[in-house]
């Protein structure tokens, strides 16, 4: 059997994409804008930017290359959200800065990362749940769970990753917070385990390279903590979301006209009902 070359598996996904014509619309929107984005990155010398664009690209046409892969349909909405999410996460947020000057823009992008891993788990476990190869007949309550099971695993682990990432290259993925209180057993003078509370905290001066520079930032500068429990708190909300919708789901079986906007289908003929398929 002749090995496909991934020129050819790119451009027959770009080929399938452009059969679904307001997923197409907004693909070739969306990419436009990137390209216009890479251009002036590189006439500005921002090369890594320049990368992050192309990534950006070959994201793009992930849900169509899984659709080929795996001879499912995608749902339009789950796709154009998919899209929206690249673009928001990585254009906006990355190289225009969204995430430190819209303050929620992390915020919202966590809880909808929440939805969508809740409604891609919930697809995979629907999938081998239809599925006549697979001796699988599980309840809507534990299609639900295993749902937000998933959703919650890519969530840390992601947690993981910019923890990683601001360890080994100081990236700052985990952003800090300013707070006013701190409470640490390190401060406690007996080395006990009693937390040292200091209260009313308006600045803090850092001591490095015989100099003092006070931060300035009306507080104490937190080391990510909160914003890694943020992420997952709104994970959970995104998760939980999905997951209560997926159960109405399954226990309609398919009626719901929402849920269904995020769930794939199997495709029953394989060869013909794919598109882009020669």
């Amino acid at each position: 059997m002749a090995k496909k070359k991934p020129g050819n598996f790119l451009a027959r996904a770009d080929q399938a994409l452009r059969k679904k014509r307001t997923v197409a619309a907004v693909y070739i929107f969306l990419r436009f804008a990137v390209i216009v984005v890479m251009v002036a990155q590189f006439f500005n010398g921002n090369f890594e930017n320049v990368f992050l664009c192309l990534l950006t690209l070959v994201l793009f046409l992930l849900p169509t290359m899984v659709e080929r892969s795996l001879q499912i349909d995608l749902p339009n909405t789950l796709e154009i959200i998919i899209m929206l999410f690249i673009f928001a996460a990585e254009i906006l947020g990355e190289i225009r800065s969204f995430y430190t000057t819209y303050p929620g823009w992390d915020t919202m992008l966590h809880t909808l990362n929440g939805f969508l891993c809740a409604a891609i788990g919930f697809s995979l476990v629907d999938m081998l749940n239809r599925n006549e190869r697979f001796s699988l007949s599980l309840s809507p309550t534990f299609m639900a769970i295993v749902a937000f099971c998933f959703s919650m695993t890519i969530g840390v682990l992601w947690e993981f990753f910019e923890c990683a990432m601001d360890q080994f290259f100081l990236l700052d993925m985990q952003k800090d917070m300013v707070v006013n209180v701190i409470s640490s057993v390190m401060l406690d003078p007996t080395h006990g385990n009693t937390p040292v509370i200091i209260r009313d905290i308006t600045d803090v001066i850092v001591v490095a390279g015989g100099e003092e520079i006070p931060l300035g930032l009306g507080g104490y500068l937190d080391v990510g903590i909160l914003d890694t429990m943020k992420d997952l708190a709104v994970n959970f909300v995104g998760a939980v979301v999905f997951s209560f919708i997926g159960y109405f789901y399954v226990k309609s079986r398919g009626k719901g006209r929402f849920a269904r906007r995020f769930i794939p289908q199997v495709l029953e003929n394989k060869t013909e009902n794919l598109p882009g398929q020669e």
